[in-house]
């Protein structure tokens, strides 16, 4: 792990992320949007119109938050219109890699860089940022559009439309402010809250982190004895953020960020739950076992020091999910 400092690169220790013993996550620090008329959008600049084969998608298979760009890149029907490339699953002192020699890791077929932290100094030679995935190219001006993935999903979810003719709406606005809500809660206690347990390095950081992780585990729980999905009836992009932890849970999080109390196959409405997202058409595809258990076990050597990935369950998760 390290940044970008005026276009050099430092490496860091995941360690030094944390503060009094909590870890402390940064913002990301490109947000332009992609438009369909090339509009500004809620942040950064105007310019960035919907078209095909202009943009450029840099992903990681083990990380959750660019994960979340696959999804909605199948979903939405982009494969045939925004390229991709996968990084390596270890991600060492030079950060991310574009080393070739694991199944699945792509290289950089576009700018043909070694590392991603060098696709941020094509775009600024003297960028100062941390370094990470998703990271949305385009292809048009050299420029990153965006690398927050939580406002790539919305782009996805509607900038193409026209493009596409797939007009399906992952936060329809009658469901904005539940969505929101639901969402907030679930990005600082789930999705970022395994990473504040598992980086956590003082018992009272720890035992806050995952005491916060369950509770909110449980309350996904009890609404999934009531409702089809968090909002209810209608799938949209809350399941999708939550799911992308979920699917990491009991192969990583569980053993490796110590969120041991229970799995996601103990919670019989969450694992249904996760089974049936997991079974949408396109969403399997981009799950990718095999980088996400490299990825963590041997990448935190702060965590991990002799780097040994264990072996992880077996997920059936094309049995039947009985969710309707």
């Amino acid at each position: 792990m390290g940044q970008l400092i005026d276009g050099t690169w430092e490496a860091e220790n995941l360690a030094a992320l944390s503060s009094g013993g909590e870890f402390k996550r940064k913002e990301s620090s490109y947000r332009s949007w992609i438009t369909a008329d090339g509009s500004a959008g809620p942040s950064g600049e105007a310019g960035f119109k919907a078209e095909s084969g202009r943009y450029h998608l840099y992903v990681s298979y083990a990380c959750p938050w660019a994960h979340r760009t696959l999804i909605f890149r199948q979903l939405k029907d982009l494969a045939d219109h925004i390229s991709v490339s996968v990084v390596h699953p270890d991600m060492l002192d030079k950060g991310w890699s574009f080393d070739s020699d694991f199944p699945g890791a792509t290289g950089d077929d576009l700018l043909g860089k070694s590392h991603l932290h060098e696709v941020y100094t094509q775009a600024d030679p003297t960028a100062t940022t941390r370094v990470t995935v998703p990271v949305l190219w385009d292809k048009a001006t050299g420029q990153i559009v965006s690398n927050e993935s939580a406002e790539i999903i919305r782009m996805f979810n509607s900038a193409f439309n026209g493009l596409t003719g797939n007009t399906t709406d992952d936060y329809p606005e009658a469901l904005r402010p539940r969505i929101d809500e639901i969402n907030d809660r679930i990005y600082d206690t789930v999705n970022n809250g395994v990473y504040k347990s598992g980086f956590a390095s003082s018992q009272k950081a720890y035992d806050k982190a995952v005491t916060a992780l369950f509770g909110s585990l449980d309350w996904i729980e009890g609404i999934l004895a009531k409702n089809r999905y968090l909002t209810g009836d209608t799938l949209t992009e809350a399941d999708w953020r939550l799911f992308t932890t979920l699917i990491r849970f009991d192969k990583v999080y569980h053993t490796h960020f110590k969120c041991n109390r229970s799995r996601v196959l103990d919670f019989p409405n969450m694992w249904g739950y996760l089974k049936e997202l997991y079974q949408v058409p396109g969403v399997a595809e981009t799950v990718n076992f095999d980088h996400i258990t490299r990825h963590y076990y041997y990448s935190h050597d702060h965590i991990n020091p002799n780097r040994i990935v264990p072996i992880t369950p077996d997920l059936d998760l094309m049995s039947p999910h009985g969710r309707g």
